[in-house]
């Protein structure tokens, strides 16, 4: 494969995977937004309704992977690995919280979460901040899911 044609195909096949990666996990999580358990909890001050977590997501997780991409073009391989960690933290959270309920334990994985994707984007900057940059929307948007996923647990005790 030429360069050139790497130049984009990396970035553009894993927001694909990214997407239906996510999707998938989003899919496998009994409901999520729209479970009668979800729908019961006290809810954080600030959540939005659920309708909104939709095309956030999608749009991130096409960031997200173009940024993984850029990454893997670059040949960035302890980025790449951060990504990788980050990414799986990122599928384990949906199920976690909505089809096992567990609030808690969602917490201890968006909290890794958080880290992991701090250490991608300090990773990133210097060999692509194209690839830093595409993650920061992603890292604001963990930190929001972070203030409610607590907010969950401690008002759902």
């Amino acid at each position: 494969m030429s360069a050139a044609i790497r130049s984009w195909a990396w970035p553009l096949g894993l927001a694909l995977f990214c997407s239906v990666a996510g999707g998938l996990s989003g899919a496998a999580s009994a409901g999520g937004g729209s479970s009668e358990w979800y729908r019961d909890l006290v809810k954080t001050p600030g959540t939005p309704p659920s309708w909104v977590f939709g095309p956030v997501w999608s749009v991130l997780y096409l960031m997200m992977g173009w940024a993984g991409g850029l990454l893997i073009v670059k040949k960035a391989w302890c980025a790449v690995r951060l990504f990788a960690i980050q990414f799986a933290l990122n599928l384990a959270w949906s199920p976690v919280f909505f089809a096992l309920q567990h609030p808690s334990a969602a917490l201890t994985l968006i909290v890794a979460m958080w880290v992991y994707i701090g250490l991608t984007v300090r990773a990133a900057k210097p060999v692509s901040p194209a690839a830093a940059r595409l993650l920061l929307p992603y890292w604001l948007w963990v930190t929001y899911a972070t203030w409610l996923n607590a907010g969950f647990v401690f008002l759902n005790r």
